[in-house]
């Protein structure tokens, strides 16, 4: 039986292979597109300016995710060109708005076009349902791209004990935009203030993600009060607004059941809210398993909807 890390290896030189390969039949080696004269960052600066009229120097950057000095090369070539325009922003003459220029439009509907055509004929040699596994496709792995540099950005670690007062936070403030409070919410547990104290023993764990050494998202695992010695509970797992949407709930939650795991564990059960429809989707698209009643003795009776875990 393939273990998961050789499946993981060979899906990696798989997708590699066929990316060199999709390099190059895109022409991207040969750094011009298409035999129009223009390089590949010129031809996004063109579109991106169709797409939106006009953009400063620093919204362009972040849109083709370059840095400023390149993206003040690639337009001060196309002005040269003839093919962008500038004009200063009137509440800051020190930014300068860029445009396409009549030229401009009309190169970039020559590109287009020939961009169609490659497209085009690239579909004839695929079915209907093909195509649609092409899209399918691209999206998936566009999107695990996006998520994954978004993610670099962010720190997964252990919690120390400097961290419990902006745990104490994030489960504060997530909790209360959910309006989990009161009697019978986590939100009241006596750990929350000391969730790096409550947390140090060899049957629980607790992670903390950080963003410029700022706790935004949190969460751990510990035994399931009245749920057998087998039985974990995820507890208390949390993301600021900001973090949500860019897979570090997933990357958290594996991690946490790997070291439940570890810990002997065989089932990991869990209470949230219906409402809190972002995490009920984490966790149904994780393999977690909605129950008809709650398990073991929580104290959390608001919660109403109870998921378990097979580890």
């Amino acid at each position: 039986m393939t273990s998961p890390k050789s499946r993981l290896g060979w899906t990696i030189r798989q997708i590699r292979q066929h990316s060199r390969q999709l390099v190059r039949e895109l022409d991207i080696v040969k750094g011009v597109y298409l035999g129009t004269g223009y390089t590949f960052s010129q031809c996004h600066v063109l579109f991106e300016l169709s797409l939106h009229k006009s953009l400063t120097l620093m919204e362009l950057a972040e849109k083709l995710l370059i840095d400023k000095s390149n993206t003040s090369r690639t337009v001060k070539k196309l002005v040269e060109l003839g093919l962008v325009k500038s004009e200063k922003v009137s509440s800051d003459n020190r930014q300068k708005l860029f445009s396409l220029t009549s030229k401009g439009e009309k190169a970039l509907c020559a590109t287009t076009d020939l961009a169609d055509q490659q497209v085009e004929q690239a579909l004839e040699n695929l079915s209907e349902e093909q195509q649609e596994l092409v899209i399918q496709g691209l999206q998936l792995y566009s999107g695990a791209l996006r998520k994954s540099r978004l993610q670099s950005n962010y720190t997964i670690r252990l919690i120390q004990k400097q961290d419990n007062t902006q745990v104490a936070r994030v489960i504060r403030e997530v909790m209360t935009e959910f309006g989990a409070v009161g009697d019978g919410y986590s939100i009241d547990d006596p750990e929350v203030d000391d969730m790096y104290g409550s947390y140090r023993n060899k049957r629980s764990c607790y992670y903390v993600i950080t963003l410029d050494n700022q706790v935004v998202g949190c969460g751990g695992i510990a035994p399931l009060k009245g749920g057998g010695k087998l039985t974990c509970e995820l507890q208390k797992m949390f993301f600021l607004p900001a973090t949500r949407g860019i897979g570090l709930g997933r990357r958290l939650l594996v991690l946490l059941m790997d070291e439940a795991r570890k810990r002997g564990y065989k089932k990991c059960y869990l209470e949230t809210l219906d409402r809190m429809w972002g995490a009920n989707e984490l966790y149904r698209k994780n393999g977690f398993e909605l129950l008809e009643k709650p398990l073991g003795k929580t104290g959390h009776c608001r919660c109403d909807r109870w998921y378990l875990l097979n580890l």
